[in-house]
């Protein structure tokens, strides 16, 4: 959906303008969605302390993105989120193996998945990619997206989501003022 591992954590907030939608909001969740990012295949139980550490994680990654690059880099909240994603860039990677078969198994617990996570944010901050960042152009929806497609026009961070909706209203809208142009 959002093209990056960070940005598809970054997104587990919905509408932070507004209604402000938490989808991690247990231990259980986490675990969702790590098997949903397909980082471990069997993320095992999560801790409160776990779900805490990826909604830290989660954060920075959503200040440092929106932020870079940094305007004031002496700005507290830039400089703890930049920290945030800097360590958990060092923690190790998930551990990657094959069996006699060819099938891999990722195995790992949370400071795995902050790793692969961060090390994913801090190459998308310094890269190209960045530049092809954008939030979603529904005005409530707050989720980033790298635009590759062909025209680099994409506005929605998804059409079953935000550009559907928006389609639908434009729609509607449209038909009302012909409905009282007729009339």
């Amino acid at each position: 959906m959002s093209g990056r591992l960070c940005l598809d954590l970054a997104g587990t907030k919905l509408w932070r303008r507004g209604l402000r939608t938490e989808l991690l909001t247990s231990p259980s969740d986490v675990s969702r969605w790590i098997s949903q990012a397909e980082l471990l295949d069997d993320p095992g139980p999560m801790d409160t302390r776990g779900l805490e550490r990826v909604r830290r994680l989660r954060e920075a990654i959503y200040t440092l993105v929106r932020s870079w690059p940094p305007g004031d880099p002496s700005d507290a909240e830039f400089r703890d989120a930049l920290a945030e994603v800097n360590d958990a860039a060092r923690l190790p990677p998930p551990r990657h193996q094959l069996d006699a078969s060819g099938r891999l198994t990722r195995t790992g617990g949370v400071d795995e998945v902050l790793g692969a996570v961060a090390r994913d944010a801090v190459d998308l901050l310094s890269s190209a990619q960045l530049d092809k960042t954008k939030e979603c152009a529904n005005p409530d929806c707050t989720r980033l997206f790298v635009d590759v497609s062909r025209s680099g026009a994409r506005r929605w961070c998804g059409m079953a989501e935000c550009g559907n909706k928006h389609k639908a209203a434009s729609y509607r809208k449209r038909k009302k003022q012909q409905a009282v142009m007729e009339v």
